[in-house]
C-alpha cells in the first residue's frame, strides 16, 4: 500500500490521531514522529521528524509515492527525554523495528542500572536517550532476534526487577510492536494492569462481504493486517481489541494471541551485569 493510505487518508488516521487522539494520555502528539517500511533493501527505510505529524509536508510528499508490505508509524508525545531525531520512533537494529507507547516510570532513577544490562557489544548502537530505545536494546541483549516474546518479558522482568528495588511501585506501562519484516510481535502490558490501547483489524474478506460498497475494503488484500493504538474508523465490526497482558503475532494473513507475562532476566546477563558494576 501507499504509506498515505495509512497516515493520511482514514477517518481517524495517524496524522489525525497527532492532533486529536481519541485514546491516548495525551490528546496531541506533536513532538516528533517517525516511519519504517520494508522496500528494496535487506534493512527498512526509516524517516523521523521532529516536526508535528500535521506540519510536515515532507511526509505527505514521501507518504504519496512510497509504497510497502510491511509499515510501521509512531508518532510522539515526549514523557521528558528531548524532542529530537534520534529520539523518534521506531527504532532500528539491522532488519528490525521498535515502537513503544508507555513509559518506564521514574526513568531517570533506573536508566543507568538498566544501561549497564545492555550487552556490551550493542551499547555503540544507542542513538538517543529514550526509555524507549533503551527498552529495545535490552530485549536485544536477551535474544529478541532468536525468540521475540521470551526476549520482552525478559526486558520487561528486569524493568519490573529493577524499578522495585529503587521502590517505584507501577515501573513500566507498554504497548509495544516489533518486527523482523517477516512477522510483526506486539504486545500490551502494564505493572499496574492498566495499559495503553491496542487493537487489530478483524478479516478482510468477511468485512467486505458486510460492506460491499466501501472502497477501502476493496484496495485491501484478504490477508491484510493492522496493528493500531486506536481505530483508524468507525466500522462496525472491523476492529478487536487486544486483551490486557498478550502478545499478538501477525505472519502473513495469519495470527495468533497468547497471554503475556514478565520472566526473570537470564542468569548469564544477570552474571554479565553485576561483573562490570564490580
Amino acid at each position: 500500500m501507499l504509506l498515505e493510505d495509512l497516515l493520511f487518508k482514514p477517518e481517524n488516521s495517524l496524522v489525525v490521531q497527532s492532533k486529536h487522539s481519541r485514546l491516548g494520555v495525551e490528546t496531541v502528539n506533536g513532538d516528533g514522529f517517525g516511519v519504517g517500511w520494508y522496500g528494496a533493501q535487506d534493512t527498512p527505510g526509516t524517516y523521523h521528524s521532529i516536526e508535528p505529524a500535521w506540519n510536515d509536508r515532507n511526509l505527505r510528499e514521501l507518504s504519496a509515492h512510497a509504497s510497502a508490505g510491511r509499515v510501521f508509524a509512531h508518532i510522539r508525545a515526549t514523557t521528558g527525554t528531548a524532542v529530537q531525531q534520534t529520539n523518534c520512533h521506531p527504532f532500528r537494529h539491522g532488519r528490525w523495528l521498535w515502537m513503544h507507547n508507555g513509559a518506564i516510570a521514574d526513568f531517570p532513577l533506573l536508566k543507568r542500572d538498566l544501561t549497564l544490562a545492555v550487552e556490551p557489544g550493542l551499547f555503540p548502537d544507542i542513538e538517543g536517550s529514550t526509555d524507549s530505545e533503551l527498552f529495545f536494546f535490552l530485549a536485544l541483549t536477551f535474544g529478541l532476534q532468536e525468540n521475540p516474546p521470551e526476549a520482552v518479558a525478559q526486558a520487561v522482568g528486569l524493568i519490573e526487577e529493577t524499578g522495585r528495588r529503587h521502590g517505584v511501585e507501577y515501573p513500566i506501562q507498554m504497548s509495544v510492536a516489533t518486527t523482523d519484516g517477516e512477522t510483526t510481535w506486539a504486545f500490551r502490558y502494564s505493572s499496574e494492569g492498566r495499559s495503553r490501547s491496542l487493537f487489530h483489524n478483524t478479516d478482510v474478506a468477511t468485512l467486505r462481504l458486510q460492506y460491499p460498497d466501501n472502497p477501502v475494503l476493496h484496495q485491501l488484500s484478504d490477508d491484510a493486517r493492522l496493528v493500531v493504538s486506536e481505530p483508524l474508523g468507525d466500522l462496525r465490526g472491523a476492529w478487536r481489541e487486544v486483551p490486557e497482558s498478550s502478545c499478538l503475532i501477525v505472519k502473513g494473513g495469519r495470527e495468533e494471541l497468547q497471554g503475556f507475562a514478565p520472566s526473570p532476566a537470564s542468569p548469564d546477563v544477570g552474571d554479565e551485569r553485576q561483573t562490570r558494576r564490580l
